[in-house]
């Protein structure tokens, strides 16, 4: 039966999002029941994608990316993969009406990190980050608000800026492993070389508006939704504090983690703002 399938299917959605990522997984139990499973379909897309570019070094990821995006078109064009995680994607593309143009994006940026290495312009910069990060925040949106065009319009800007945050303090976040492990180097006018403290606070000074918009719209999302994006945004903003904090020739030689016992307690204190409306 197709529907055990489709079972199958979410359920290994799910396991790559715990897998991958405690921190989005701890996020998105925070949504709504309704709404969790197609925020674990899309995760798991995205991270399959994410995956070929950024780890399977010993195989030929060009072409491993190929058959990616081919069996994805396919999956799309007739509602069913015997790939799990682009069949679990297809049923939640199709259910809210994802705009294709997103997923292409999304693609496109992916596939510039099988070759590229170095953005030099703003312009390279910003079309990057809008479709590995933006795009994606921009597909969850669908889901947020059921697919409504009118709400959906309402909070795009807000939603990309939020995208491009978390991707932001990802880039920051990871300069030792995409520096040293991929040769890659995302933020322009920066030597991650002999990154100093003025590169690091304009760095900085840039995601800080992105939060501010992104919170702008979180307060606006369905009630289904916002308690699970805000706890996203308090964790990342965690992040970004500890960035600051972190002299910038250190940024470089290691990786800044939020502890377990840490996300538990931004759980708690996140959840006590909610409620309070203090967000």
């Amino acid at each position: 039966m197709k529907s055990l399938f489709d079972t199958v299917s979410y359920n290994s959605s799910k396991l790559v999002t715990k897998t991958y990522s405690t921190s989005f997984s701890l996020a998105t139990k925070m949504l709504y029941k309704s709404i969790r499973a197609d925020i674990y379909n899309i995760y798991g897309f995205v991270r399959f994608a994410d995956e070929i570019v950024d780890s399977f070094h010993d195989y030929d990821k060009k072409l491993l990316f190929n058959r990616f995006s081919e069996d994805l078109e396919l999956a799309l064009k007739h509602k069913i993969s015997l790939n799990p995680i682009l069949n679990s994607f297809q049923h939640t593309f199709h259910k809210y009406g994802i705009d294709k143009s997103l997923v292409d994006a999304f693609m496109s940026s992916m596939q510039l990190d099988l070759h590229k290495t170095e953005y030099l312009t703003e312009e390279e910069y910003k079309a990057y980050i809008y479709g590995s990060a933006d795009v994606v925040g921009l597909m969850c949106l669908k889901v947020f608000v059921n697919g409504d065009n009118d709400k959906y319009d309402e909070l795009k800007d807000t939603a990309m800026s939020l995208g491009s945050a978390f991707q932001k303090v990802n880039f920051l976040r990871d300069l030792k492993a995409d520096f040293e492990n991929l040769d890659r180097t995302y933020f322009p006018n920066a030597d991650l070389k002999n990154l100093d403290e003025i590169s690091k606070q304009a760095i900085i000074d840039d995601i800080e508006i992105d939060f501010e918009k992104g919170l702008s719209g979180i307060k606006k999302l369905p009630i289904e939704a916002k308690f699970g994006v805000f706890m996203a945004y308090r964790y990342y903003s965690q992040l970004l504090k500890k960035l600051k904090k972190t002299p910038a020739l250190k940024i470089k030689d290691s990786r800044i983690r939020v502890s377990n016992p840490k996300k538990i307690e931004l759980l708690m204190r996140s959840y006590v703002k909610y409620q309070l409306n203090l967000m």
